[in-house]
């Protein structure tokens, strides 16, 4: 019932739905549209039909390339890991060029394919948090598609009104008040200073647009608190995900496996894989 602005950062309601009319900040989210070219995309995905796509849960397939990882039992190691696909080394390069991924060294790719004759879809959930850390990275290939928000929260959301300036464009008011004031401006009709609004969070849900070959960063509040799904009825024709994931705290510098996650990034990082 929210659509993300990019422009803006804020989630705002939908025009048909009871919250049209009001928004809320949606930090935590990075969109970039073309982020790769028709000829690079297809390029990518012939190289990628050249290896086996395994079958995956809910009607995807996949393919892999990362470190051997026991979620339940907390453990890691290379295994038959070779690290990324050599058509990776371009698209990493050019992440260095976005403004929220300083740094950012995938240890892990995982590309999903959907299709909606297979029903292709993925449940609202959370990234690992254990191993991967914070930025979630994905190139949207072949088609546009929907990456819906939902939150399981019990707190509130506080929504405020937003203002239209000229025809249907809509922005967040620059002073927001508290208290509910209606006055007669002129013979045109009456301005309304409304007060924020609270919703329970589980009542939301925040659609964010990928265009073909976008790329998405998902970080802060939107990889922590909201969970994220790709429904069946926003696949129309086939999809591919190429998502890439940081390793966590834990083994990165500093932290308690360091040496491992220097070891399983030295690999990744040769782009020298072949799905595990």
């Amino acid at each position: 019932n929210f659509t993300y602005c990019p422009a803006t950062g804020l989630a705002k309601g939908n025009e048909h739905s009871e919250f049209a009319g009001w928004a809320f900040p949606f930090p935590g989210v990075f969109l970039t549209e073309e982020f790769i070219s028709e000829d690079e995309e297809s390029e990518i995905v012939e190289l990628m039909d050249r290896d086996d796509w395994k079958p995956s849960q809910s009607g995807r397939k996949k393919q892999d390339y990362g470190p051997k990882v026991n979620f339940k039992k907390q453990r890691l190691k290379a295994g038959s890991f070779t690290g990324l696909p050599s058509f990776s080394k371009k698209i990493v390069a050019q992440m260095k060029a976005c403004s929220v991924l300083g740094g950012f060294l995938p240890v892990e790719q995982c590309n999903l394919d959907y299709l909606p004759e297979r029903g292709s879809a993925i449940d609202p959930h959370f990234d690992d948090w254990w191993l991967w850390g914070e930025r979630l990275v994905s190139l949207n290939l072949l088609s546009k598609t929907v990456l819906s928000m939902s939150c399981d929260s019990e707190d509130g959301i506080q929504l405020f009104p937003t203002f239209s300036k000229g025809k249907g464009e809509l922005s967040p008011p620059g002073s927001l008040t508290q208290t509910s004031v209606c006055e007669n401006t002129d013979k045109e009709g009456i301005n309304c200073i409304l007060s924020p609004r609270l919703v329970p969070s589980k009542e939301v849900t925040v659609a964010i647009h990928l265009p073909q070959r976008s790329l998405v960063v998902l970080y802060s509040d939107a990889r922590y608190k909201w969970k994220h799904a790709i429904y069946r009825k926003h696949i129309e024709h086939r999809r591919i995900c190429v998502t890439f994931r940081e390793l966590s705290a834990e083994f990165s510098a500093g932290g308690r496996h360091e040496e491992l996650g220097k070891e399983l990034l030295e690999i990744a990082l040769s782009f020298q894989g072949r799905p595990v």
